[in-house]
């Protein structure tokens, strides 16, 4: 590869960037609140866009509001290798979480005009809109739209806890544009996170090399017992909905851990009815949710699981019903993209490893459309969707190093 290991962002002015769009939406415990479609999200973004311009970047913006920053190749006719994450933040979020992406990103452009290295294709630099998913849901919304899973009007639709749409405050904040979304079309796509987990920092690697997302399987399930007194009712002639959750806890636990590695399963929401402290609950409405990213293995889970706990609630005279509310198949991300990524760590000195990413993130549906690939670096604790998020300087640098050269690999220098 041309420059080799001599190419390698400016970490400092990285970090200054970091910490300066981190001044956006300040939270309340040092980290961030830039939730999508606000006024602060408005402002993060005019920021972004100044910086782009002042790299010599030509904004795009589609009508989900996504933002497409292009650096001219030498053959426009060429299809563009596109980066960049999201921008907005969770209530309480960190400075990281998507930031480092864009601004990975951008600091990587920065660095080729630094150089002069100029590329036959085109990069593009993306900031996705409404990635977090907590004002509107679902999350990755208009990467889903981007890529088909969902329809503008539907999305345009969705409605916020004070019932405002995603099409009013697109338009209110000023960021709605004229582009069809989805029209373009991407040679490749990759996109640069922390990890949102502990792995990487335990291994002590500088680098996650992601060969796939997580599928899940959201399983919402109903157990029905009989109301009574907890006083005045004797053990053996309860009907507790209570006791069938707490085994069916156990279950979800068990087959999670009988599916290692890379399985997790647990039930987040529970509503318990009458929820009083001397009745004994007559009803358990709860979510199991399961994850692993191989297809197979994921729907085997959900099986065993659908199988094992009716005949646990029917030992304790409790019925069981279930219906599975959420699905997502696990993308795997293309083969050679992964590789770039990986010998870019490899070339750089970088330690690095094989990993599953356990959140949802727009290149799992931009992976729909066009060859992606992700690239992980280590946060402390593995701590995310946090006010106390944090990473090192070091770490950052990493990733991006990591990042600049796998899209240099993509783009194909011009020597």
């Amino acid at each position: 590869m041309a420059h080799g290991k001599n190419l390698r962002i400016d970490p400092d002015r990285l970090w200054d960037s970091l910490m300066e769009m981190a001044k956006i939406g300040p939270g309340i415990a040092g980290g961030n609140n830039r939730q999508t479609l606000t006024d602060e999200d408005a402002e993060g973004r005019a920021l972004f866009q100044s910086w782009c311009e002042d790299a010599g970047l030509t904004m795009g913006l589609d009508t989900m509001g996504n933002m497409f920053a292009t650096r001219a190749g030498q053959d426009p006719d060429l299809l563009p290798v596109y980066m960049g994450s999201h921008l907005d933040t969770q209530p309480t979020g960190g400075k990281y979480d998507g930031v480092l992406g864009v601004l990975g990103g951008l600091e990587a452009i920065r660095t080729l005009n630094d150089m002069g290295v100029k590329t036959k294709r085109p990069i593009v630099l993306t900031n996705w809109t409404n990635e977090e998913g907590t004002r509107f849901a679902p999350p990755m919304l208009a990467s889903g739209v981007f890529s088909g899973r969902h329809t503008q009007d539907w999305a345009y639709a969705l409605t916020d806890a004070e019932g405002k749409t995603v099409g009013e405050e697109l338009k209110r904040i000023g960021w709605i544009g004229d582009e069809e979304v989805g029209a373009r079309k991407m040679h490749a796509m990759f996109e640069l996170h922390i990890e949102q987990g502990p792995i990487l920092e335990a291994e002590n690697k500088d680098i996650g090399v992601v060969t796939h997302g997580q599928g899940l399987r959201w399983i919402e399930c109903t157990i029905t017992g009989k109301e009574s007194h907890t006083g005045s009712t004797p053990m053996h002639m309860r009907k507790n909905a209570g006791l069938g959750l707490a085994r069916i806890t156990e279950l979800v636990h068990q087959i999670a851990m009988d599916n290692q590695p890379n399985a997790v399963g647990a039930i987040g929401h529970v509503d318990l009815y009458p929820n009083s402290r001397n009745i004994i609950p007559s009803r358990v409405v709860f979510t199991v949710d399961m994850r692993t990213h191989l297809l197979d293995k994921l729907n085997a889970m959900v099986d065993d699981f659908m199988a094992k706990a009716p005949e646990l609630c029917a030992e304790i005279d409790v019925t069981f019903s279930a219906k599975v509310v959420g699905h997502f198949d696990p993308p795997a991300f293309d083969e050679a993209c992964v590789s770039a990524v990986r010998n870019a760590a490899e070339t750089l000195g970088y330690s690095h490893m094989n990993i599953v990413s356990g959140a949802g993130h727009d290149a799992c549906w931009i992976n729909d459309v066009a060859p992606t690939a992700m690239i992980m670096c280590p946060c402390v604790d593995g701590l995310s969707h946090n006010e106390a998020e944090d990473i090192t300087k070091d770490w950052a640098q990493a990733g991006t190093d990591v990042l600049l050269h796998a899209v240099l690999d993509a783009a194909e220098i011009v020597e």
